[in-house]
């Protein structure tokens, strides 16, 4: 089956592409004794949409995306793409709170948390979960809310895919028709100055402005320092903004203009196309000091593809005022998480595999415990322990009640 990375070879047994919740329940009920795995954009770069052997749920045809602009509600088939249902928002003035990159499944991401450009604002995607339809182990078709299995609730916001296929949800929107987003590329020899200096504005931005920054390749290859902002409210406000990060260090190149969150997906996607062989790791820090900084460029000059690089995702504003036992998603702490990813094409030389851990390896002693579970591989066991926190116990008890023989695996759950 396709998926973003290509270098994923997984072979199922059955692929079943359903229609409606109920053929999805039906599939369930009649696995037999195959693993199940489930498809929503087959973004995940371990590839666990699609299980060797297994059942593999493709909910693609399930992508339908409905807002009611009056109550600003979007009701979201579990196979939509984020740009799918950025678009569709977008036609009456409104955006949800989503990720980077267009062609990430719009539900996988939400469960497992969705940093992105509104998170200062409005929190993370799954903040703005209202509901959900999730069928269940045993094929019951449930509807899951805060006064419905409230527990189940609690679990997905957070938990991933771990308790059932989630065929649709619910979730706010909020007014956004247009906002200010680009790149800005400095000098890399002034690369720890620079981010010093950012981390230090960062401190007092406001909720609107989310930044990421991280270790991209120049035209010809070597490494640069890219700072992205995101700036969502008042134009003028956001002009004063993009000047101060301007003047942060030598600015090499700066295109940062008024645009839409669909355009700003498409050039996430564009930087990022399927087919690549991919590697990726996490991790999160409490603030940039300078020996996270030097650890970046350290690694960052050790790159093995041009492709390759390290970006690190702001959390901060209103993703930080939401209680850490609200919802499965445990950091609630303003934090920098690192997403350190090789990408290569086949024939390219190099232990690109190697970077990606070398890198991550570097970075352990300056990091938070946990992770990014939408992030954490199959194979970071102990990550994924740490990565739920206080929450653990809950979450273990959840999986039991909800998926005792343990049929759904879509992110990294702790052993307890």
């Amino acid at each position: 089956m396709d998926l973003w990375n290509g270098a994923i070879d997984h072979k199922p047994a059955r692929v079943l592409r359903p229609r409606s919740a109920a053929e999805v329940a039906a599939a369930v009920r009649d696995r037999g004794d195959l693993p199940v795995s489930v498809r929503g954009g087959g973004h995940d770069w371990a590839g666990r949409a699609v299980r060797d052997g297994g059942l593999v749920i493709d909910l693609r045809d399930l992508n339908t995306v409905d807002i009611d602009p009056e109550r600003r509600i979007a009701t979201i088939g579990g196979g939509a793409t984020t740009a799918e249902v950025i678009a569709a928002a977008a036609a009456y003035g409104l955006a949800a709170a989503a990720g980077n990159a267009g062609s990430v499944g719009f539900t996988g991401l939400t469960l497992g948390g969705g940093y992105g450009p509104l998170s200062g604002l409005h929190g993370l995607a799954l903040d703005n979960l209202l509901g959900a339809e999730v069928v269940l182990a045993d094929g019951r078709i449930v509807q899951v809310d805060a006064e419905h299995e409230p527990e189940l609730f609690w679990a997905i916001r957070g938990g991933g895919g771990n308790f059932g296929v989630v065929t649709s949800t619910r979730v706010e929107v909020h007014p956004v028709e247009q906002m200010l987003a680009g790149f800005m590329f400095f000098a890399w020899d002034e690369a720890p100055r620079t981010w010093a200096r950012l981390e230090e504005y960062l401190r007092t931005a406001p909720d609107g402005l989310t930044v990421q920054s991280g270790v991209l390749s120049a035209p010809d290859g070597s490494p640069t320092l890219l700072v992205y902002p995101v700036w969502v409210g008042d134009m003028d406000e956001g002009a004063r903004q993009i000047e101060n990060l301007k003047g942060l260090g030598t600015a090499l190149m700066t295109q940062v203009e008024p645009t839409t969150y669909g355009d700003a997906l498409k050039v996430y996607d564009s930087l990022t196309p399927a087919g690549r062989h991919a590697s990726i790791r996490t991790r999160s820090f409490a603030s940039l000091t300078p020996d996270v900084v030097d650890a970046l460029v350290r690694t960052g000059e050790k790159r093995t593809s041009p492709f390759s690089g390290t970006v690190v995702h702001q959390f901060h504003g209103a993703a930080t005022r939401v209680p850490a036992e609200a919802t499965a998603f445990a950091n609630r702490e303003p934090h920098f998480v690192a997403e350190i990813v090789s990408l290569w094409e086949p024939e390219m030389p190099g232990d690109h595999v190697g970077w990606t851990e070398d890198t991550w390896l570097a970075l352990e002693p300056y990091a938070m415990p946990g992770g990014y579970v939408n992030l954490i591989g199959p194979d970071q066991a102990a990550q994924a322990d740490a990565a739920y926190g206080g929450n653990t116990a809950r979450l273990l008890a959840a999986k039991r009640t909800y998926d005792p023989e343990g049929v759904f695996s879509a992110t990294s759950l702790p052993r307890g």
